[in-house]
C-alpha cells in the first residue's frame, strides 16, 4: 500500500498497461484519473474532445469551460502542440514531475493514436483546396482523388463558408472550436463534406459538400447553424451557401458564390444564412471575386470618402445613404425610417456629393453610388460604427 501523500504505484502501472495493450485513449485517460487523483478531460489539438474522466456531467460541463481550479497543460510531441490535458485534482495535487510523466505519455499516445487520421485529414484539405482553386482540370482525376477520400462528387456539389465574430472580446481560441463544429454539422447530414480553413491567414471555413442537388446545401448549412448556436453561443455567425454545382470542376466558382453571399449576409442584421441566389444584383460582381483590384478600384471611387468621413467625424453618411437606397430614393421615407429631419438628410446628402461628386438626386449617381456599397459588401469591409448626428445639423447646416 502507498505511504501518506505518496503517488499510488500500481495506478500508473495501470497507464503504462493501458498503453502496451492499445487499450484506447478513454482507458489510458481514465488510468490516469486514478493515479493523479483528478478528473481529466483530453482534447485534441482541433478542439475534439478525445476522452473524459469526470465525476459527473456538471464536473465535466466545468472542465469543458475551464472552471475554478482547472489546470490546463498543453501537449507537446517534439516541441509540436498534439493537445490539451484539463484536469482538476480532488484533494491534494501531484508533484509536477508526475504530472509531466503522465501527461508525455498521454501526448505520445495521442500523437499514436491520431497520426493516421491527421495525415488524412491534411489530405483531405489539400484536395478541397485543390478542387476549390481551380487546380484539377481533369473530371476523371478529380472523382477519383475525391473516392479515395471518401467525398464522391460524381453528383457535384456545394460550397458553404462560416463566419463567426464574438460579441465580446474573448482570449479562448475559438477558431478551431469554429471549425471543429462546423466540420461535425456538415459531416452529420453528408459524410463526405469536408471542412478546412479558407486559407491559412483566415479566420473563414469552407465546406465543401458531395451532393446531387441543392437541398443537402441547405440542411447542412440548418445542422452547421445549430451547431455553432449551441457551442459558441456567444457570438455572431454569417453563412454563405452556393448553387449546386453539377460539374465538380465548375465548384472553384461555387466557392466565389459562397464566400460573396457571406459578404452579403454579414450585414444584415436579420438574418445569418444566406444562399447565391438570393444575393440579387450582387451576382454582377461576382467576376471580380478571384481578382478584387476592379473592386477596389470602383469602392475607392465611390463610398470610401463617406467611410472615411464617418470614422474621423462619426457621423453616418454611409448608412443614411443605405437607407435612403432601401427607400426607393424617397427622402421622406428615409427621413421617417431614421427618425431625422428631411431637411438633415438632404444636408447630408449635399455632404456625400462633395465628398465623392456624384448627386444622389441622379440616376447615374445613385446607380454608381448603390454599387460602391455593394462593392464594399462583397470586399467584406465594415462600415464605421458611430451616431446618426452631424455637428451642426441640429442648427439646420452641416460644416463645411
Amino acid at each position: 500500500m502507498a505511504e501518506q501523500g505518496a503517488p499510488d504505484l500500481r495506478a500508473f502501472h495501470a497507464i503504462t498497461d493501458a498503453v502496451e495493450a492499445g487499450a484506447g485513449l478513454p482507458e489510458i485517460l481514465r488510468a490516469a484519473a486514478r493515479a493523479l487523483d483528478a478528473s481529466l478531460i483530453l482534447i485534441d489539438r482541433s478542439g475534439v474532445v478525445l476522452a473524459v474522466a469526470a465525476r459527473s456531467p456538471a464536473d465535466e460541463r466545468s472542465l469543458m469551460r475551464g472552471g475554478e481550479n482547472v489546470r490546463t497543460v498543453e501537449l507537446r510531441v517534439a516541441e509540436t502542440p498534439v493537445g490539451q490535458l484539463r484536469m482538476r485534482t480532488r484533494e491534494r495535487a501531484p508533484e509536477d514531475s508526475l504530472i509531466r510523466l503522465v501527461t508525455t505519455l498521454i501526448g505520445s499516445e495521442v500523437e499514436r493514436v491520431r497520426a493516421p487520421e491527421r495525415a488524412s485529414e491534411e489530405a483531405a484539405i489539400a484536395f478541397q483546396r485543390a478542387v476549390l482553386g481551380g487546380r484539377i482540370d481533369k473530371r476523371e482525376d478529380l472523382l477519383a482523388r475525391g473516392n479515395e477520400l471518401g467525398t464522391d462528387l460524381s453528383g457535384g456539389g456545394t460550397v458553404l463558408v462560416v463566419r463567426a465574430h464574438p460579441r465580446s472580446p474573448t482570449e479562448d481560441d475559438w477558431r478551431q472550436r469554429l471549425l471543429a463544429l462546423a466540420g461535425r454539422g456538415a459531416r452529420s447530414i453528408t459524410p463526405g463534406a469536408i471542412a478546412a480553413a479558407l486559407d491559412d491567414q483566415s479566420d473563414d471555413v469552407v465546406i465543401l459538400i458531395p451532393a446531387g442537388d441543392g437541398e443537402a446545401g441547405r440542411r447542412v448549412a440548418a445542422a452547421v447553424t445549430r451547431e455553432l448556436e449551441s457551442g459558441l453561443a456567444s457570438f455572431a455567425f454569417a453563412i454563405g451557401r452556393s448553387r449546386h454545382a453539377q460539374d465538380p470542376l465548375d465548384l472553384h466558382r461555387a466557392r466565389n458564390e459562397a464566400l460573396l453571399a457571406a459578404n452579403v449576409v454579414e450585414g444584415d442584421p436579420e438574418r445569418s444564412d444566406l444562399s447565391y441566389s438570393e444575393t440579387g444584383t450582387y451576382q454582377l460582381l461576382l467576376p471580380h471575386m478571384n481578382d478584387p483590384a476592379e473592386l477596389n478600384r470602383f469602392y475607392d471611387e465611390t463610398v470610401r470618402p463617406l467611410v472615411a468621413y464617418d470614422e474621423q467625424y462619426e457621423t453616418d453618411l454611409l448608412g443614411t445613404l443605405q437607407t435612403f437606397l432601401d427607400c426607393d430614393a424617397n427622402v421622406n421615407a428615409t427621413a421617417a425610417r431614421l427618425i431625422t429631419h428631411r431637411h438633415t438628410i438632404r444636408y447630408r446628402f449635399e455632404r456625400v456629393r462633395e465628398l465623392t461628386g456624384l448627386d444622389v438626386s441622379s440616376t447615374d449617381g445613385r446607380e454608381k453610388l448603390s454599387l460602391g456599397l455593394k462593392a464594399m459588401r462583397v470586399l467584406g469591409i465594415a462600415p464605421p460604427r458611430g451616431p446618426a448626428t452631424e455637428p451642426g445639423a441640429e442648427g439646420g447646416r452641416v460644416p463645411r
